[in-house]
């Protein structure tokens, strides 16, 4: 029978398999941007976007030219439930795998996961350091600047807007405010 992880043991499920502080930063700042959308969209089931949050790159460090694939398998091992496999491999749409986002939750997570790493680029490029005092015509100076952040892919950031409807500056702001709800908890 598969099982549905709280968001505290999806964290270890998350450290067991990646070592580097950075992957498990981008793991809990994904899940609390996931855990905000849910509470506006999804208000009964805040916790089981977390957990797909924070298990979207389960797999990355260990076999980052097999992500999103060996992240089934290790899922499928541990016996999640097939919901959260499927939503968390479909952020690798288009680049490891052909699993398109059709839920509203898998399309927030495909457009948020790249873009979350490109917002903390640029605030911490602030003499603040912080999403706190961020605007969106900041992000997007930096966004339209190619060299900046290049590992974040813009077509991925633009492809997510689409999928939810939204107009880039309107995904842009509302996850600045989803970031900024993660303050002081978490230090961006």
């Amino acid at each position: 029978m598969s099982y549905i992880p709280s968001v505290e043991e999806a964290y270890e499920l998350l450290k067991k398999y990646n070592q580097d502080e950075f992957h498990r930063k981008h793991g809990r700042i994904v899940s609390g941007v996931m855990g905000y959308f849910a509470k506006e969209y999804d208000p009964e089931r805040v916790d089981y976007w977390k957990v797909v949050g924070m298990l979207h790159d389960l797999d990355f460090e260990l076999y980052p030219e097999e992500h999103c694939i060996k992240g089934q398998e290790l899922m499928k091992e541990l016996n999640l439930e097939e919901g959260i496999i499927r939503a968390a491999a479909s952020h690798g749409y288009g680049i490891t795998v052909d699993i398109k986002p059709e839920l509203f939750m898998e399309k927030v997570l495909y457009a948020v996961d790249e873009l979350t790493g490109l917002i903390g680029a640029v605030a911490i490029m602030r003499p603040s350091k912080s999403v706190s005092d961020l605007e969106v015509k900041s992000v997007m100076k930096k966004y339209k600047t190619t060299n900046f952040a290049a590992g974040f892919s813009r077509e991925v950031i633009n492809k997510g807007g689409d999928l939810l409807g939204w107009e880039l500056t309107e995904l842009i702001d509302k996850t600045i405010l989803a970031m900024r709800s993660l303050i002081p908890e978490m230090e961006l």
